[in-house]
């Protein structure tokens, strides 16, 4: 099996995220930033991996999923976002991703929380938007993905590795013929 992990990250949130999957792959696996990635054709799974931007993909990450989550292509996204993960804003947003990825074969899903940058955190404090104002006030994302969120990271690279494993191995199992059904009902 063949495996590529692909990322695009602009503060280093979800490159963290991206090699701390690649690290727990056991196959045949590669890990570039997207912009370095002309096609995942050719790999069995890919990993892509975003932050979240205007509530969602922005334009660019829509296009990169568009492109890439073609003719049912076995993907895995994760995503990094400032917000924690039991955030009730965040299933739409995640929502997002998927709807922008839904040509492809959507094997799961992973989500952490990231550190907003500084900046972005300025620009958010003085909007006209009290929702988004209010956000970077009680923001709490300083030092993610910390250890911890990494480490589920991994565990969730494993678990879906194992899965994909355990399914090729069924699927690999010889179905016995009409000969031995016969030999084995006599």
């Amino acid at each position: 099996m063949k495996v590529l992990v692909t990322y695009l990250s602009n503060t280093g949130n979800t490159k963290k995220v991206a090699e701390a999957i690649f690290g727990e792959i056991d196959q045949e696996k590669e890990i570039r930033k997207i912009d370095e990635v002309e096609s995942i054709e050719g790999n069995d799974i890919t990993f892509l991996g975003f932050p979240i931007h205007q509530m969602g993909p922005d334009k660019k990450e829509a296009k990169l999923l568009e492109k890439h989550c073609i003719n049912g292509r076995n993907v895995i996204l994760f995503i990094t976002h400032a917000a924690p993960e039991n955030s009730p804003d965040l299933p739409p947003m995640l929502d997002k991703f998927r709807q922008a990825a839904r040509n492809a074969n959507i094997i799961d899903m992973f989500d952490c929380q990231g550190e907003l940058d500084r900046t972005t955190k300025r620009i958010m404090s003085v909007l006209p938007n009290a929702r988004l104002r209010n956000w970077a006030k009680i923001d709490n994302s300083t030092g993610q993905p910390d250890q911890d969120r990494l480490e589920r990271a991994r565990d969730f690279s494993r678990n879906v590795m194992q899965r994909l494993h355990d399914s090729e191995q069924t699927s690999a199992v010889k179905e016995p013929d009409k000969k031995e059904v016969a030999a084995i009902t006599c």
